[in-house]
């Protein structure tokens, strides 16, 4: 069953098409999910690059038992995105897609690959770079969100894509207190918020992470990205819209969605 829900996934996203519903029994548990989500991994035609943190709340976080989630974000999907310069980035039509501001980490250095508990202190010290970015979420599933944390978990976490920004300097020294966004859609604020609108801040959300891919047997790799979460809200787009997500002090990053293509992966079926 694992194999048959992540090859509709996959070929869903391949093929740039919509899933009408769930394809098969939905999850009880995160267990589960990330059964579905390890195969589909491996089913994909490129490699992980990093991982996106989105939260679980109510009523999930009673079911589930946890508070946070983790998808992969592959190689191809991260996209640089230079302050101010309007970026593209593909949503299924049909599906479902939205934009966060996000804060992402960059590491440097592997994660032991023994160690499956983190600390914020003790993940802040593999850290190397800290910046700005949008997550571009994305699923063939328009329902995606409604069906619960374990349906999105299922499908890559609900990640489309990563547009990374420039890092934050001297970003150790910064108080996460003064790292505060706004986004807006077609020009209209839609949600503002900051680092510190993550529980803990964004080294919990790190520490989770690592954490929760080494107990997958998924330790992370120097040069991986961690995009930490949404601090300003999931906030759904429309193919044609375009978002601005200001980044106080920071920079200010642009993007415009557009239909996502069938992908030429679709015809090989394999890694590349």
């Amino acid at each position: 069953m694992n194999d048959a829900i992540a090859e509709q996934f996959v070929r869903a996203r391949l093929d740039a098409t919509a899933l009408p519903d769930f394809p098969g029994s939905i999850p009880a548990t995160l267990n589960s999910a990330y059964a579905y989500q390890d195969r589909a991994i491996a089913l994909w035609p490129d490699f992980v690059a990093g991982w996106k943190v989105g939260r679980i709340g109510a009523p999930w976080l009673e079911r589930l038992g946890e508070d946070r989630l983790v998808g992969p974000i592959f190689r191809r999907g991260i996209r640089l995105a230079p302050p101010e310069q309007m970026v593209e980035f593909s949503v299924f039509e049909g599906g479902f897609a939205a934009v966060e501001a996000e804060f992402v980490f960059r590491l440097g250095a592997d994660a032991p690959s023994d160690k499956v508990q983190w600390t914020p202190e003790e993940a802040s010290r593999i850290a190397t770079a800290l910046h700005i970015g949008i997550e571009t979420a994305g699923s063939p599933l328009a329902s995606i969100n409604d069906l619960g944390s374990a349906v999105v978990v299922s499908d890559f976490g609900n990640n489309a894509g990563l547009l990374l920004g420039p890092a934050i300097p001297e970003w150790r020294t910064r108080p996460f207190e003064t790292l505060r966004t706004e986004t807006f859609i077609e020009g209209k604020s839609v949600g503002r918020g900051g680092a510190m609108s993550l529980p803990g801040g964004p080294f919990a959300a790190l520490a989770f992470a690592l954490s929760r891919c080494a107990r997958r047997g998924l330790p992370m790799k120097s040069g991986y990205v961690v995009s930490t979460g949404a601090t300003t809200g999931v906030h759904d787009i429309r193919i044609g819209q375009e978002s601005r997500v200001v980044f106080e002090g920071c920079g200010e990053l642009l993007c415009r969605a557009i239909p996502a293509q069938k992908s030429p992966a679709a015809q090989k079926g394999a890694r590349s």
